[in-house]
């Protein structure tokens, strides 16, 4: 799981859509048939409450696909790769209209104190999805001090199951969607949406925000999406 490819789809000029049940569905069964696939994240909205961020208008519904190799991503994106089926007439046709936007990233996954998730009886995991555009003054140093401090802190949520923090890659694909090249994306997970909700209301919320405060500069800002997700394994 060392690289994930990322494809979201958002509502704009006021559109209001939502992803249908059969269309989650249809990309499922896609996607657990691609070759060299370790596993996938399906993301549909949530709805929790930060301390100190906004809520935001999310994506409508969000792939995250995770490959060992580039390569094997590239393949399965390849002008007559598996994932082509993703742009297919009749897939995804509830959000057909929907601003999507894609990109490849390699994935550092980080310890937390217990990360079995009992689906059986919390339903899907939520994710909180963090997205950093960029871009920042000294890449190199904006990315040295992330991932040395922030996952610490990350770690001390209760009830996180998950942590990952993605920085951009070179890479190849033709799916007909816009390519972005944000410097940094971010994952943790927890069990449900009240399980999300109480870490954000946690003191290492509070913690996390005096970090953010000694962060080296960078511009663009940063987006926080809950997320409910479903995994898919190949």
């Amino acid at each position: 799981m060392r690289f994930a490819y990322f494809a979201f789809f958002e509502n704009h000029h006021g559109s209001q859509l939502a992803v249908s049940d059969a269309d989650v569905e249809t990309v499922a069964d896609i996607v657990r048939l691609t070759p060299g696939l370790t596993s996938a994240n399906l993301f549909t909205p949530e709805t929790t409450r930060d301390m100190y961020n906004p809520n935001e208008d999310g994506p409508v519904f969000g792939i995250q696909l995770y490959f060992d190799e580039l390569s094997a991503l590239e393949d399965a994106m390849a002008p007559a790769g598996h994932l082509q089926q993703l742009a297919a007439g009749g897939v995804l046709s509830s959000i057909r209209e929907a601003k999507a936007t894609q990109q490849a990233m390699y994935a550092r996954h980080f310890p937390v104190d217990d990360a079995r998730l009992d689906m059986a009886a919390n339903g899907n995991p939520c994710s909180y999805v963090v997205h950093y555009p960029g871009p920042a003054a000294d890449l190199n140093v904006w990315m040295h001090y992330y991932i040395q401090h922030h996952p610490g802190i990350m770690r001390s949520f209760p009830g996180i199951r998950g942590i990952e923090i993605l920085s951009r890659v070179d890479w190849t694909g033709f799916l007909p969607w816009e390519r972005v090249n944000h410097m940094q994306r971010n994952r943790v997970m927890f069990d449900s949406p009240v399980a999300l909700q109480a870490a954000l209301q946690s003191p290492a919320r509070i913690a996390m925000r005096e970090d953010f405060k000694s962060f080296p500069p960078f511009e663009g800002g940063n987006s926080h999406f809950p997320m409910a997700t479903r995994i898919i394994s190949p």
